[in-house]
């Protein structure tokens, strides 16, 4: 089984209780999930399990170091994968405290014991420098204020030699998504500009890593980088 599957059936196990529009659509396990993917975003299955497949891609099955993620939001895609990382050491950073409260119950329900849960700022990580052997952030860089800020301080907390990877929304690769996203997830304050297209991502992170890998799955740019 996939890593995407695994999420997609962990998800339906926790029942409606957890469930929601965004977790619907990022995990494709509900119809109108499944719709406002294909209609917002472009994916058809295969397509939507690649890009969660190769944002995880870089992180191990038997992980056992430090990771940071940042943003957690709910939790849907990330914890059913590190309840089988039971020697790593995991935590998990979102400014929303709404979304921390419903990452935490979802890894309560799941069993999910080597994860804590810190409310801050990405722009204003409360971690030591080279804190973090991987750096996971998966559909949060399209939605920080300060994106300066946040490729800085998430280099600043990894290790030498660590990984940071994950995935967001890149404009100029998908025009239906660009148009959802200027009429619909701006004025609505879900994502907030200026926006990385897939050169200056390219060019942004080859010039703070040693190493940088960027694709794209539609409008989902796909990165991994080592400092």
């Amino acid at each position: 089984m996939d890593r995407h599957e695994e999420i997609k059936r962990s998800y339906k196990a926790l029942g409606k209780g957890y469930a929601n529009l965004y977790d619907g659509i990022i995990t494709r396990s509900t119809l109108i999930g499944k719709l406002m993917d294909s209609l917002i975003w472009g994916l058809n299955k295969e397509q939507a399990a690649e890009w969660v497949n190769d944002a995880f891609g870089p992180v191990p099955e038997d992980f056992s170091g430090k990771l940071l993620e940042v943003p957690v939001g709910t939790g849907v895609l990330t914890l059913p994968v590190y309840k089988n990382m039971k020697d790593a050491e995991i935590v998990c950073l979102d400014y929303s405290a709404d979304m921390m409260k419903k990452a935490e119950r979802r890894a309560d329900a799941l069993g999910v014991g080597n994860v804590s849960f810190v409310q801050g700022d990405v722009g204003a990580l409360p971690f030591e420098d080279g804190t973090f052997d991987i750096v996971l952030s998966l559909n949060g860089f399209h939605a920080f204020p300060d994106k300066d800020a946040a490729f800085s301080e998430t280099f600043r907390v990894l290790k030498k030699g660590g990984i940071f990877c994950g995935c967001f929304y890149i404009a100029g690769e998908f025009r239906r998504t660009d148009w959802f996203v200027k009429h619909m997830y701006v004025p609505k304050g879900f994502f907030t500009p200026p926006f990385e297209t897939k050169g200056s991502l390219e060019k942004r992170l080859s010039g703070m890593y040693s190493e940088a890998r960027i694709s794209a799955v539609r409008a989902e740019g796909i990165f991994c980088c080592r400092k």
